[in-house]
């Protein structure tokens, strides 16, 4: 197959508010190659991300993304790996270039799947695929009486693990962050998994993040999820040297498999995060997955959108039994829930089913997503780089 097109959408909620979620916005990848289709999403910017696909050639390794990626041939996974490193190379000093990539490697992914009428879990050499549980991930609410009131409503729809973060985390006092912590795991109840993602809001003060590991190692908090900035290593390092149960988690930030590799070998990390829609596509999370059963460091997706993102987020590690967790997003906005025809549902287990079908194994519901749809253009010297296209299976 040759890839004829590729179309990505920019979706938007008709308000965009200024709080954690990445499901207010959405851009949506489709690639068709000899009359075969298949879709994916970035975890991005959709605007900037856009530009850095139909950018012009700036200089040897500053192609826009779609020149590396129309025309080429689409027929193996290994032709998969060859167009994200043809992507690389050519875009190496185009930042934005990996978040295009995430979401074009996903399609194709897709698509391969879909041509072959296999799971992408199957291409991607995995025997069988494991059930996960799923923690419902929220955002603390604005009081701790909020937060306990959304504890208890996960707890009532039968999830055995929940994710507080974000919110008002961190920015106030220690003992306000205790109050949410302490009523999280009270509507939780003493057996479910709870986990607590600070959203980077310590940047690298290792000591701001030390006083809130009393109130998380009393309440029983698995981990703590990205209390500083990707890049901060060392003060990583300096806050697992302090904890006593509590692991660290973080990675979601990592938008190539070196950073995500770099952290599991020197930020102390019990659990690294991968975005398959940030980090290069649904390859380069395999990648990290085996990297970091290789180093004994759980693997876990990242996922706060669509359920379209969840099956990608699933597909690197759906062979893994020891990697059981997974991030499960239960506050997303009409336009994520509404993305695709069928969902992945939570079972009565408490655990959900990576899909089987051909490959993410769902469809993108396109009547529900035409509403959302953001009419661009961009025009430079007179030329039109991109102009939205409809919305089409």
């Amino acid at each position: 197959m040759k890839i004829d097109s590729i179309d990505m959408y920019y979706l938007r909620m008709p308000e965009v508010l200024d709080i954690g979620d990445g499901s207010q916005d959405m851009l949506l990848v489709r690639v068709e190659a000899d009359g075969s289709v298949g879709w994916g999403e970035c975890e991005a910017s959709p605007l900037t991300t856009i530009a850095s696909f139909v950018t012009p050639l700036s200089h040897s390794a500053c192609h826009g993304v779609r020149d590396s990626v129309i025309g080429q041939r689409l027929d193996t996974p290994a032709d998969i790996v060859r167009i994200a490193a043809r992507v690389r190379a050519k875009s190496v000093d185009l930042l934005q270039a990996e978040h295009a990539l995430s979401g074009i490697e996903i399609a194709m992914w897709d698509l391969l799947g879909r041509v072959r009428e296999q799971p992408v879990w199957t291409l991607l050499g995995q025997e069988r695929a494991y059930p996960k549980t799923p923690y419902a991930s929220s955002l603390f609410g604005n009081t701790p009486q909020d937060t306990f009131a959304k504890a208890c409503a996960v707890r009532e729809l039968g999830y055995r693990a929940a994710k507080f973060g974000w919110g008002p985390y961190g920015l106030g006092s220690v003992a306000v962050d205790a109050d949410h912590v302490n009523a999280a795991r009270e509507g939780l109840g003493s057996e479910g998994i709870l986990l607590v993602d600070a959203g980077t809001v310590f940047g690298e003060d290792v000591e701001a993040a030390a006083l809130r590991l009393p109130a998380l190692e009393a309440a029983g908090v698995v981990w703590l999820e990205e209390p500083f900035i990707s890049g901060a290593l060392r003060s990583y390092r300096a806050l697992s040297g302090m904890t006593r149960t509590v692991k660290l988690a973080g990675g979601e930030g990592a938008h190539n498999p070196q950073m995500a590799e770099l952290m599991i070998d020197h930020g102390g990390i019990g659990f690294v995060q991968i975005d398959t829609g940030r980090i290069g596509g649904i390859a380069d999370a395999a990648r990290v997955a085996r990297y970091a059963q290789s180093a004994g460091v759980r693997f876990v997706n990242h996922t706060f959108t669509s359920h379209l993102a969840l099956s990608a987020s699933l597909q690197p590690f759906a062979g893994a039994a020891h990697d059981g967790i997974c991030e499960y997003p239960v506050e997303s906005q009409a336009l994520a829930r509404g993305a695709t025809t069928s969902r992945i549902d939570l079972g009565a287990d408490g655990t959900i089913s990576v899909p089987d079908g051909p490959g993410l194994g769902l469809e993108v519901d396109i009547k529900a997503l035409a509403p959302y749809l953001v009419d661009v253009e961009i025009v430079v010297d007179a030329t039109t780089l991109f102009r939205s296209a409809t919305l089409r299976a």
